[in-house]
């Protein structure tokens, strides 16, 4: 095992973008592979799909294009062949506005505030370890820290770690209807018999009128992207030297934020033009489909974290999208990360091993095992 670096250099910033970038080579190499050769020009078009790059025509293509929010290869369109739609990836005008608002005041400061003792919990129990010199793999960790959250935020009984995995492997059965390529046979069956099961398990309390559709894509939308996004964040610290700033409660907030930029969790946000448009003097046709680089947009791929000096807000909040689209689950993931970060630091654990899950519906890791390196817990144990 290698120690933690003390502070970030330019050397130990490369080698956590070296580790980080394995979630992508292994997971969707081809996909990757075509998206990091069209970066340099912000809009690029490749018959009827637009890759967008650049931040300023990614905004613009979440604020002023109109989107055909049902079509095939979509996230609303994977949503209505999932389930019998009505989720909020699928809806329009006032529905939709609707739901988001509903949505926004569950995950505001108050609902936040309300959710964040059950993390908290998790994370106690399943760092405890690290005081008595034993290893922890952060990726259960996160999936039943996500799966508990879900629990409590939509009024289920069911189990963290059932619910966690029903949703990863719904998301993992649907991702083909996201990204270029062929289906393979029978793979529309196999993702909704997944969401299916998610839906049975998240079998609300009396008197809870949520959708079943809704509640199942909440979930699995929560459950993947933390999932993805807090191991990752976690390696960034150990390779790069950040246990340093993650401890400094003045500095934590902007790392959190740096850290969600780079590891983009959702860094592809697949859409259709609703409506003829134009992204930096590139006709955008209705019917074309838009592949939105998050990842890109927000400067994840060449820009490493900094927390004294972090990318503006409008670049930084780019990861959760923008205007009418933007996610309303930010405060909640800044504020678990925050928590996380939180734990960690004062134990500066370092990495002993990391394997990508290639089987994910977005870039994350399989297992990522960590063991502290503070003097601390060392003196403790002597």
């Amino acid at each position: 095992m290698s120690t933690s670096p003390a502070t970030p250099t330019a050397s130990t910033l490369r080698a956590a973008r070296r580790r980080d970038r394995r979630v992508y080579t292994r997971s969707h190499p081809v996909l990757f592979a075509l998206l990091a050769a069209a970066r340099r020009r912000t809009v690029t078009r490749i018959g009827r799909t637009v890759l967008v790059h650049g931040a300023t025509p990614y905004r613009q293509a979440l604020t002023q294009v109109p989107l055909n929010r049902t079509a095939t290869g979509t996230t609303g369109g994977a949503a209505r062949q999932l389930s019998e739609g009505g989720t909020l990836f699928d809806q329009e005008g006032a529905e939709h506005r609707a739901t988001r608002r509903a949505i926004a005041d569950e995950l505001g400061t108050a609902g936040v505030e309300r959710l964040r003792p059950v993390w908290q919990n998790v994370l106690d129990r399943r760092l405890a370890p690290l005081r008595a010199g034993r290893d922890v793999d952060l990726v259960p960790l996160a999936r039943e820290l996500a799966g508990a959250t879900v629990c409590v935020l939509l009024g289920t009984s069911g189990d963290p770690q059932d619910i966690a995995a029903a949703a990863a492997e719904a998301a993992a059965a649907a991702v083909r209807d996201h990204l270029p390529g062929p289906r393979r046979p029978g793979s529309a069956r196999t993702a909704a018999g997944a969401t299916a099961r998610l839906e049975a398990l998240l079998t609300p309390a009396s008197g809870e009128t949520t959708r079943p559709a809704l509640r199942a894509m909440l979930a699995l939308a929560a459950v993947n992207t933390t999932v993805a996004a807090l191991p990752r964040a976690a390696a960034w610290c150990a390779d790069a030297g950040l246990w340093e700033q993650a401890a400094d409660d003045r500095l934590r907030p902007a790392l959190v934020g740096e850290l969600l930029r780079v590891t983009a969790p959702s860094p592809l946000l697949p859409r259709v033009a609703g409506a003829d448009a134009e992204l930096d003097r590139c006709p955008v046709r209705a019917g074309d489909r838009l592949l939105l680089v998050a990842r890109h947009a927000a400067r994840a791929h060449d820009q490493p974290p900094n927390a004294r000096h972090p990318a503006p807000p409008a670049v930084a909040q780019l990861v959760f999208g923008a205007g009418p689209h933007a996610c309303p689950g930010a405060r909640l993931a800044r504020t678990q990360l925050d928590d996380v970060l939180a734990a960690l630091a004062p134990h500066r654990p370092a990495i002993l091993r990391a394997r990508v899950d290639r089987r994910a519906a977005l870039p994350t890791w399989r297992s990522l095992t960590i063991r502290a390196t503070d003097a601390r817990r060392t003196a403790e144990n002597r």
